[in-house]
């Protein structure tokens, strides 16, 4: 699996992971670097597990049968996470606020959101593992698109919550799953 789908899978991944970063800074809650960093562990813990998974399975086949398949499966999660009808969307906040003064979300929170966001890489990193991804490699490009992505809309979330960005992050996500599948399939 190329470089550039593996970075991709990354940001894929972890594109609910700036909608939810920015839902969380239009409202002015804090999610601590150490919440951010348990969330972005529990992801790449479930993306390697999926991508192990993913690599047993593909032992049973050729690589181009594997990519087909692959490619396919990514391109259908990229159209079902975009057509609003058949998509069961994490929802921006299953949490509460804080009371404190910071307004920063507690640990049970974390754990909820990181386990709730983690989701999002299982279906991926197992179809990337059929096709061959690199289950370290990928798993980092994970973690560290979600530390990104949630760090990025905590900052500016204020502001993206009104842009095409913030509204259209589902579709955006899709549109690269989709981006991905063609590429494994044909490239």
């Amino acid at each position: 699996m190329h470089l550039i789908s593996i970075i991709l899978i990354g940001l894929a991944s972890n594109i609910d992971n700036l909608g939810i970063g920015v839902s969380f800074g239009t409202r002015s809650t804090k999610i601590p670097i150490v919440s951010n960093l348990f969330i972005a562990i529990l992801a790449m813990a479930a993306a390697y597990l999926a991508i192990t998974m993913g690599h047993l399975i593909s032992g049973f086949m050729s690589q181009k049968h594997a990519d087909l398949i692959g490619g396919s499966v990514i391109i259908l999660l990229g159209l079902w996470s975009i057509l609003p009808k058949q998509r069961t969307r994490v929802a921006t906040s299953p949490l509460r606020e804080t009371s404190d003064s910071e307004r920063s979300i507690t640990w049970q929170e974390t754990i909820s959101l990181g386990f709730a966001l983690s989701l999002n890489c299982i279906a991926t990193g197992f179809v990337a593992g059929v096709s061959g991804a690199s289950p370290i490699m990928t798993a980092i490009s994970v973690g560290t698109f979600s530390l990104i992505t949630v760090a990025i809309g905590l900052r500016i979330g204020h502001e993206i919550a009104r842009t095409w960005l913030g509204k259209y992050s589902t579709l955006i996500g899709g549109m690269i799953l989709i981006v991905i599948g063609l590429m494994e399939i044909f490239l």
